[in-house]
């Protein structure tokens, strides 16, 4: 009996001990060499919605016909509201900023002579060369460059990383992994598997999870592209969630088990005597 006893506190004392091991699903991409070579999803560059704003700049060999097209506010003050590109300065001495252009709830902007013209739903390259072919077939600018740059276009990442915040898209095929470096990477609290994004789509919100350290399951994730205004949350692991609690911790500490695992070890000695 008195083995019995003993044996059965020994391996309460090797659980308990287990139990203090590091968290396994630290590192990211676990299974990368496996899935060498598969086939990766279509990128998906970012379609214009009602509300976003954009900057549109028509370049021509002559300088006076693209100034009808570029849409500029002249202010003493450079702190203007709106987005603007490098501050130039006017011939009347102010400042010179690129105003940008909001998508009204129809998908349209109303650009200077070619009237309402629908942006809903085309990448920022669609409407570029619809502009430019609208130009030239209509003869106002025989040489037209036109560029189109997303402004105050973000997603939102919370939760356990480094910097949370709303993070800029300031490139096409935006995708989660980039929103997450530009938030300074996952604290060592967040759970990697279960990264959460959050998209409104028609509507209706979608909510999707993606385990980071799968990497297979992460580039095939509906979410793995990122959409403007989208929202990443990085849960917090156990331990983290422990420290809402007053003492919540106290059992995950080393101390706190190796002196258990001391006393239950002498309780089982004296009853093996």
């Amino acid at each position: 009996m008195k083995n019995y006893i003993f044996i059965t506190l020994t391996v309460v004392v090797a659980w308990l001990l287990g139990s203090c091991a590091s968290p396994v699903n630290v590192a990211y991409f676990q299974n990368a060499e496996a899935i060498r070579g598969m086939t990766l999803q279509a990128e998906q560059p970012l379609r214009l919605r009602p509300k976003d704003k954009i900057n549109i700049v028509v370049n021509s060999t002559d300088p006076m016909l693209e100034q009808q097209f570029n849409l500029t506010s002249v202010t003493q003050n450079t702190n203007v509201i709106g987005a603007s590109v490098k501050p130039m300065t006017s011939a009347g001495g102010g400042t010179s900023q690129m105003l940008a252009y909001t998508v009204d709830e129809q998908g349209d902007i109303d650009f200077p002579i070619l009237g309402k013209v629908s942006v809903l739903g085309k990448t920022r390259q669609e409407v570029a060369a619809y502009l430019q072919a609208r130009l030239v077939a209509r003869d106002l600018v025989k040489d037209p460059i036109v560029t189109v740059e997303y402004v105050n276009m973000g997603v939102n990442v919370l939760g356990e990383v480094n910097r949370p915040g709303r993070i800029d898209i300031l490139k096409d095929n935006f995708t989660v992994i980039d929103a997450i470096a530009y938030a300074g990477d996952l604290t060592i609290n967040g759970l990697r598997e279960n990264v959460m994004v959050s998209r409104e789509v028609d509507g209706e919100d979608h909510t999707y999870i993606i385990n980071l350290c799968d990497r297979q399951e992460t580039l095939n994730s509906p979410a793995y592209y990122l959409q403007q205004n989208d929202v990443v949350y990085v849960s917090p692991n156990p331990k983290r969630r422990r420290e809402a609690f007053s003492a919540g911790n106290t059992y995950n500490q080393p101390t706190f088990w190796i002196t258990l695992a001391s006393f239950l070890t002498t309780v089982g000695v004296l009853l093996i005597k």
